[in-house]
């Protein structure tokens, strides 16, 4: 009885950690491409916080886009 209630937080687990560090990528990428790197700048002005912006915002939407695709058929 217990066993598919540890499947489905296996599931859940590894749906979080590749959503959330993908979805980081995914913003540090996009940053990257307007010219912002959080990444690599030792300075904080308001072009460093919409880059650590986009970044959050890519682990909570890759989270969420992980969990629909690799949860959807499953009870």
């Amino acid at each position: 009885m217990a066993q598919p209630d540890f499947d489905r937080a296996m599931r859940e687990g590894l749906a979080d950690a590749v959503g959330f560090v993908g979805g980081a990528l995914a913003g540090w990428w996009l940053g990257r491409q307007f010219g912002i790197d959080f990444i690599a700048s030792s300075e904080w002005n308001a072009q460093q916080v919409v880059g650590l912006v986009l970044i959050v915002a890519g682990c909570g939407l890759g989270r969420h886009l992980a969990r629909r695709v690799m949860l959807k058929d499953r009870p």
